[in-house]
């Protein structure tokens, strides 16, 4: 039986060139970036041309564009590390369907130096209001973190209007999670001082990512250490992973272009099965990321329903891959006011372009037979 990939919000394969291309570099560019012999200068030639190249696709500077381990140390790096520089201003604004590692950084800010966290109203799709956030704005407020899309439900937050908002009416700083959304939605850089990315979400390395800051956003390092990255990430840099991260981020925005509509028809398909189908309640908001669809079927909690679609050879998810050893509820659900039943037997499915119609119909076909099973 051949078994069908639907969890790419989790992670997605290596797209071939980026590993032929990783592969070649770790042949010869082995040498630390610092040396200062001239294999060494050469190595850190190309990671510097390979950032010129990314800040280049996000219309930044080079110098604006740091290199981290992913998502989650960007997010970190973002929510510790710019309030720590400013230590005169004690206010975060965020929401309660952040991913895990925005979630636990706030908390610990509150915690351990406290910071004042307000976190933001969630609506019926998901999302939040700019309204909500003018009102919670204040001359204490040091920075305002929303994430694009979600990565449970992959509603699409209004970035821009927030960011706008953020830059001409208060002194905060605006950081967006752009992890789910990049190379599916258009990610433009305008009004926004913070933005965190993740390259295996995009077909991309593992233990790769970045942090786009801008030059005038002051921050503290997490990660004490020589000079790399401007001072703010010590440790020798993961170079041929850094290099092949421009190529990642190129072919996600060239994809992007290419296959959204393809990806689109796919989730109107299965949003029509799923819709039509007794027992399932949607959970996604029908114009979020095509290629994320949330749905619950409350007779049969998330690991029961994993399990059966696993065994029937679909690899999917409940709530975010971070949480997914938890039996707790989605907190993101919750957040949008559903019940803890409902939100204790979601299933996550996310899409890309290698996936056919012809698997979304023979997923659809094993639901009927699970919930016939079990319902």
């Amino acid at each position: 039986m051949r078994r069908v990939y639907f969890d790419n919000a989790s992670t997605t394969n290596v797209n071939p060139e980026v590993l032929a291309g990783y592969e070649k570099l770790l042949e010869t560019c082995y040498v630390n970036s610092e040396s200062l012999y001239d294999e060494g200068s050469q190595v850190h030639r190309m990671l510097e041309k390979a950032r010129s190249a990314i800040a280049g696709l996000f219309d930044v500077q080079p110098e604006e564009i740091i290199f981290t381990g992913g998502s989650s140390e960007s997010n970190s790096m973002a929510i510790k590390g710019v309030p720590l520089a400013d230590p005169k201003r004690k206010h975060i604004i965020t929401t309660p369907i952040e991913h895990s590692s925005i979630l636990n950084s706030c908390l610990q800010m509150e915690r351990l130096f406290g910071y004042r966290i307000t976190w933001l109203p969630v609506y019926p799709d998901g999302t939040v209001h700019a309204e909500d956030v003018k009102q919670a704005l204040d001359d204490d407020t040091i920075l305002v973190s929303v994430m694009m899309a979600n990565n449970e439900t992959g509603a699409v937050n209004p970035i821009a209007e927030i960011a706008d908002l953020v830059k001409h009416q208060s002194h905060a700083y605006m950081h967006v999670d752009m992890t789910q959304a990049i190379g599916k939605v258009p990610c433009p850089m305008t009004n926004i001082d913070l933005a965190s990315i993740s390259a295996h979400k995009i077909e991309g390395l593992k233990g790769s990512g970045i942090l786009i800051r801008r030059r005038h956003v002051n921050m503290e390092p997490l990660i004490s250490g020589g000079e790399q990255e401007l001072g703010l990430r010590g440790g020798t840099s993961n170079a041929c992973a850094d290099m092949m991260l421009a190529k990642t981020l190129r072919l996600a925005l060239e994809h992007e272009k290419e296959y959204t509509p393809y990806v689109q028809q796919l989730h109107d398909h299965l949003w029509q099965g799923l819709s039509a189908m007794e027992g399932v309640e949607l959970n996604s908001p029908e114009h979020g990321i095509p290629e994320t669809v949330n749905f619950s079927c409350e007779q049969i909690p998330s690991e029961v329903m994993q399990n059966a679609l696993n065994e029937a050879g679909f690899m999917v998810s409940a709530r975010s891959t971070c949480e997914s050893k938890s039996n707790n509820p989605s907190y993101v659900l919750k957040a949008m006011g559903m019940s803890d039943r409902r939100a204790s037997c979601c299933i996550r499915i996310s899409l890309s372009y290698h996936n056919t119609e012809a698997e979304t119909d023979a997923f659809l076909n094993a639901l009927k037979e699970i919930i016939r099973h079990y319902g």
